[in-house]
C-alpha cells in the first residue's frame, strides 16, 4: 500500500444504524429515571420528612406529599407523628419496702415541631432513650409514697400522678405523652395473702356494721309504731270519753239484725228480740223485760 492509499470506510448497515440509536435512548431513559428519582420524594400520611444533605439535617422538616430534593446527596427520613403505643415493665418499691411488678402500656407521639429535635438528638426512637427512663423514674417516685396495699386498690391514682410527673420530667414541648395504663401488679405470695385476708375481713366488719345499722333502724321503726298506736288509742279514747253515743252508734251500724241468745241482768232498758228466723222481725225499742224475767211478746223465754 501507497503512503497516500486512504483506509476504506464500510457503510453500517441500516438495522444496525437503529439498533444504535435504540441503546442510546434506552440509556439516556434510564439516567432520566434515575435523576427523577434521586431528585424527587413522597411523604406518606401521618408522617414528616426530614432532610439529610451529606450529613447535615435541615432545621425544616418537610410535610406530607409530593417534592423535590438535591439527587444523589440528599435523602429525606421519615418520622411519624402519629400516636404511638410502646409497653414496658416496671419494677419499683412501696413505702412498706415491698416489692411490686407491673407492666405498662406508654401512649405517645411527636409534636410535629419537635420532629427534628427529635430526629437530631434522639435517632428519631425517643421511646427507649428518653420516654422509658423518664416513666419509669416517675412511677418509682409516685410508688415510694404509698404503700403496696394501697398500690393495689388505687391504681387510678397512682396511674393518674404518675402521667403528671412523667410529662414534667419529659416537657410537653417536646413530646406529648397521652396516656400510662398500668396492668399485671404482681406482689410476693405473702404480701398477696395478706393483702386478701385483711380484704376478707373489712368486709365482715362492714357486714357486721350493715346488720347493726339494719336493727337499730328496726327497733326504732318499732317504737314510732307503737308510739303512734298509743296516741292513736289515746286519741281515740279520748274522743269516746267526749263523746259517750259513739260506742252505741257503733253497735246500730254495726249489728246484723240478730239478738244475742243471753242476755244478762245488768241490760240496758231496752232488750233487742230473739227471734232467729233471720232479719225479717225488727228490733222494737218497746221490749222490755217484766219483773218475772220474761219478754214482753215473747212468753216462756227467761234469762
Amino acid at each position: 500500500m501507497k503512503a497516500y492509499d486512504k483506509p476504506t470506510i464500510v457503510p453500517m448497515d441500516a438495522s444496525a444504524r437503529v439498533l444504535a440509536r435504540l441503546i442510546g435512548a434506552g440509556i439516556l431513559i434510564f439516567v432520566i429515571i434515575v435523576l427523577l428519582s434521586s431528585g424527587t420524594y413522597v411523604v406518606q400520611p401521618g408522617y414528616r420528612g426530614i432532610e439529610v444533605t451529606l450529613g447535615k439535617v435541615s432545621p425544616d422538616f418537610k410535610t406530607e406529599g409530593f417534592g423535590l430534593k438535591k439527587p444523589f446527596i440528599s435523602d429525606i427520613r421519615p418520622m411519624s407523628i402519629r400516636q404511638q403505643t410502646h409497653a414496658m415493665p416496671a419494677e419499683c418499691y412501696s413505702s412498706d419496702l415491698q416489692q411490686v411488678k407491673t407492666e405498662l402500656y406508654v401512649l405517645f407521639r411527636v409534636p410535629e415541631h419537635s420532629v427534628v429535635k427529635i430526629f437530631k438528638e434522639y435517632a428519631g426512637e425517643p421511646f427507649e432513650s428518653l420516654i422509658a427512663p423518664r416513666v419509669l423514674e416517675a412511677l418509682k417516685e409516685v410508688a415510694a409514697t404509698h404503700s403496696a396495699e394501697e398500690i393495689v386498690k388505687q391504681r387510678e391514682q397512682i396511674k393518674v400522678r404518675s402521667l403528671e410527673v412523667a410529662r414534667r420530667k419529659i416537657g410537653t414541648n417536646l413530646l406529648e405523652i397521652v396516656d400510662l395504663v398500668i396492668y399485671n401488679i404482681t406482689l410476693t405470695p405473702e404480701l398477696e395473702q395478706a393483702i386478701e385476708l385483711k380484704m376478707v375481713q373489712e368486709q365482715e366488719a362492714e357486714k357486721a356494721k350493715f346488720l347493726q345499722l339494719k336493727a337499730q333502724i328496726e327497733a326504732e321503726s318499732a317504737v314510732i309504731r307503737a308510739k303512734g298506736e298509743a296516741d292513736a288509742i289515746q286519741v281515740r279514747g279520748q274522743a269516746v270519753r267526749d263523746n259517750p253515743d259513739f260506742i252505741k252508734l257503733q253497735v246500730i251500724q254495726n249489728w246484723n239484725g240478730r239478738s244475742p241468745l243471753v242476755v244478762g241482768s245488768s241490760a240496758p232498758n231496752f232488750m233487742l228480740p230473739l227471734n232467729q228466723n233471720g232479719p225479717k222481725d225488727r228490733f222494737n225499742p218497746a221490749t222490755r223485760p217484766n219483773k218475772s224475767g220474761q219478754i214482753s211478746g215473747a212468753p216462756g223465754l227467761k234469762q
